[in-house]
């Protein structure tokens, strides 16, 4: 790891005061504390600039803590939050948030924020054009790659307001006195292709691959990364067909957004562009992290205490530096530190459970059939395959990415002195409704140190921004909505499982445009679980308005008197994953049984589902963020978000 720290004690050390003026986007030119031309006469100084530049790019999306303490999971039907740090992720769910209040106490992830690094940017590429700026003596050709990290940043900057905000300004200038103050919105189309054209920009200016002292910067695969994951954002139902799938809200450029093939074609070349990139080497730039055999189970510490469940690879990818070279397409590092093992560990290792997964996330997680084929619990054959909903861990195997991912009733987990014991969440310090304790009867296992006891430091690097899969999935998405799907598309998304030792998708994937969808789908929530995808993937798919997800929910509020009933009975009832609306979470809770298959102490249990509680998901409003009226009095020409 070695190299890997070069470039963030880089960025640490390095704290420029050049632009200290500027707030935000609209403010005017900055009084520089060092003469603008002294600046940009020197690489030095511009390479510091570009570096400090990454840091406050970092600052703009960490997807540990998008939520400035929490990840962005606990706004989603993937995890549940407890009322900590200002209860950041309940008054999300709570709808209490507005133009005028954010529950957040920082706004560098918040249009203010993101549009100043914008800005910053803008500085940067317009006095190395003005001034000249010389070339790296040292190592020459180095001050075109820096000009190419910068295109690329602007560029990833804009697409993150986009997720956000949708219809924004694209700024590519330096705003000064010269420019008044009539930033207007562009149809999202537009910024997707000024933001395509900032990446190819950057692509050629920029290598394949970083080593050395340059590793973690930007590279050709970054850009080209960018292109695929905003040509992919155009395509979906939100900006590609919208009314189809519900919503009615009147954006200023709506007529834009009806159905256009032609995007998905765009999404599946950009995404091709990236599978097929080629090295320093030769060799594909890119490949999935794939150390270890099917028979290692070391955690952290180097001890099977998982009962053989959770496989060493499966672990091993978020921290391996051969996982950053060679599958991470875009990452942030050292995202959190030792602090977050406490938040989220159970309270038997003497944590907080700050994010606890839910339901509605665990029954993704999909089953190895007899006949090999991997199938969802909640599908036609589960029960005649042997899922058993009161025992629905170990009643038939899960995907394995499930054992790592979540810390479960009956889960075989370290206890504080390091040797293997039993998850109890029916009784004792990880009871439900303990103090620091689950409310959802699960806990969160992804990224843990398991060998990690509350001593000592450590650094979390992960989640990454893009993994390979990312792109494995957009490629074969388009190719199913333009041309069908084919054999290619299926191997390809069976890659990804494969290396998780999870069994392939059925074949009839291979002839079934709709059920190769529904395992596409599954497959980005379940491999990209809490890594700050899924706040976004709902919205894109305009899923708390879609006909599908709106019709569950009317089944779900038909099936009780009383919340929990109508969770216990819509599973019993439909068989069904629960609605994707955002307008509720479910957990699961043991209850004693002397026919339970499930024994901790002594005592036997079997599970049983219920409403862990309602929240508040209104459409067309909470698809985008609001943009904070501050910024609405600075410029009269933009218009609030729909609903807003």
């Amino acid at each position: 790891m070695k190299n890997f720290k070069y470039i963030i004690s880089g960025i640490v050390v390095i704290t420029m005061l050049l632009l200290v003026a500027c707030s935000d986007f609209l403010d005017k030119q900055p009084d520089d504390q060092i003469s603008e031309e002294k600046t940009f006469i020197s690489y030095e100084k511009v390479n510091q600039l570009v570096t400090d530049l990454y840091l406050r790019t970092k600052r703009c999306n960490a997807p540990m803590t998008w939520l400035s303490h929490f990840s962005s999971a606990a706004i989603t039907d993937e995890a549940e939050g407890t009322n900590v740090e200002g209860n950041i992720t309940n008054r999300y769910n709570t709808g209490d948030w507005s133009p005028t209040s954010m529950p957040q106490p920082n706004t560098d992830m918040f249009w203010k924020g993101i549009y100043n690094t914008i800005r910053r940017a803008n500085v940067i590429l317009a006095g190395i054009e003005k001034y000249k700026t010389p070339d790296d003596p040292l190592n020459p050709g180095n001050l075109q790659k820096r000009i190419g990290e910068v295109y690329f940043i602007r560029g990833y900057l804009h697409y993150l307001l986009v997720r956000m905000y949708g219809e924004v300004p694209y700024v590519d200038y330096v705003v000064n006195a010269d420019h008044s103050m009539d930033f207007k919105k562009e149809s999202v189309h537009a910024v997707v292709e000024k933001i395509v054209l900032d990446a190819n920009e950057g692509a050629k200016r920029l290598p394949s691959n970083h080593w050395g002292i340059e590793f973690a910067r930007a590279d050709k695969g970054s850009c080209l990364g960018l292109i695929a994951i905003v040509r992919w954002t155009a395509a979906a139902p939100l900006y590609n067909g919208a009314s189809q799938y519900g919503y009615k809200g009147n954006r200023e450029f709506e007529t834009e957004y009806t159905y256009n093939a032609s995007r998905w074609q765009s999404a599946r070349d950009a995404a091709k562009a990236l599978l097929d990139l080629k090295g320093d080497d030769g060799k594909s730039r890119y490949t999935l992290y794939a150390k270890y055999t099917a028979t290692d189970f070391n955690d952290s510490g180097g001890k099977d205490c998982s009962n053989s469940t959770v496989y060493r690879r499966l672990w091993d990818m978020y921290y391996d530096l051969d996982a950053f070279k060679n599958e991470f397409v875009w990452f942030v590092t050292k995202d959190k530190y030792e602090g977050w093992f406490g938040d989220v560990y159970p309270p038997s290792r003497g944590g907080g459970s700050r994010q606890q997964p839910v339901q509605e996330q665990v029954d993704e997680y999909e089953y190895i059939a007899p006949n090999g084929y991997g199938y969802p619990v909640y599908s036609d054959r589960a029960v005649s395959d042997g899922y058993d909903d009161g025992n629905p861990y170990v009643s038939v195997k899960r995907d394995p990415r499930f054992y790592r991912d979540i810390i479960f009733h009956g889960a075989t987990f370290r206890d504080g002195s390091n040797n293997p014991s039993l998850v109890n969440t029916a009784e004792g310090a990880n009871r439900i409704g303990a103090s620091n304790a689950t409310t959802t009867g699960y806990y969160l296992r992804k990224y843990l140190q398991e060998a990690w006891n509350r001593n000592g430091s450590v650094s979390i690097s992960c989640p990454p921004v893009w993994r390979l899969p990312e792109f494995i999935y957009i490629y074969a998405e388009a190719v199913n909505e333009t041309t069908g799907p084919n054999q290619e598309i299926y191997n390809l998304v069976n890659t990804v499982r494969e290396r998780s030792f999870m069994a392939p998708m059925p074949p009839e994937c291979t002839t079934n445009k709709e059920l190769m969808r529904d395992y596409i789908k599954r497959e980005r929530r379940v491999e990209f679980f809490y890594e700050n995808k899924r706040t976004f993937d709902s919205r894109l798919y305009l899923e708390p308005t879609s006909q599908p997800e709106t019709e569950k929910e009317e089944q779900w509020l038909a099936a009780g008197s009383t919340n929990s009933e109508r969770s216990k009975n819509y599973w019993s009832q439909y068989r069904k994953s629960y609605p994707k609306c955002q307008r509720m979470i479910n957990g699961m809770r043991p209850e004693e049984d002397p026919n339970g298959k499930i024994e901790i102490n002594g005592k036997k249990y079997r599970m049983e589902r219920y409403c862990v509680e309602t929240r508040v998901f209104d459409t067309p409003k909470h698809y985008y963020w609001p943009i904070m009226q501050s910024e609405l009095q600075k410029d009269p020409a933009l218009v609030q978000n729909p609903g807003w």
